[in-house]
């Protein structure tokens, strides 16, 4: 598979929640995660197991959500995607309890394939408008 169609099956998959099994082909056994978090750039290792887990968490407090590519972008070994998530918040982020209101993510990272699995990304979420969108719902 090429880098892009590698990165697309990992969103329809796994990022998705779909397949969690399919991480163990899609990524690297260990992937660097570049993430920038208020304003502060983090780099974590994950595995294929402990994404499938992160992406178990997003299901507990979103329910089964959407996921839409808006925009996919393959350079070379690199792919830009620009995605929007909605769920449903059903369970505790970030201290918010759930208000079984909508939850919209809209994010966007750029995956580096590497002999046809991700072997690093760098991610950007609109974590303040998450945060908004909580302070909203639970008035």
């Amino acid at each position: 598979m090429t880098p892009e169609q590698i990165v697309r099956t990992f969103f329809e998959e796994v990022r998705s929640g779909r397949n969690l099994d399919y991480a163990d082909t899609l990524m690297a056994e260990q992937v660097l995660a570049h993430q920038v978090i208020s304003e502060e750039e983090v780099t974590v290792s994950r595995t294929p197991s402990n994404y499938a887990d992160h992406v178990r968490e997003m299901l507990q407090a979103y329910g089964e959500f959407s996921l839409e590519i808006q925009e996919l972008i393959a350079h070379g070994d690199k792919v830009y995607v620009r995605w929007r998530q909605a769920g449903t918040h059903i369970g505790e982020v970030d201290g918010y309890t759930p208000t079984n209101l909508p939850v919209i993510e809209i994010a966007s990272a750029v995956y580096r394939v590497q002999n046809e699995r991700i072997a690093e990304y760098w991610i950007q979420i609109d974590r303040l408008g998450i945060e908004k969108q909580m302070e909203r719902n639970k008035s």
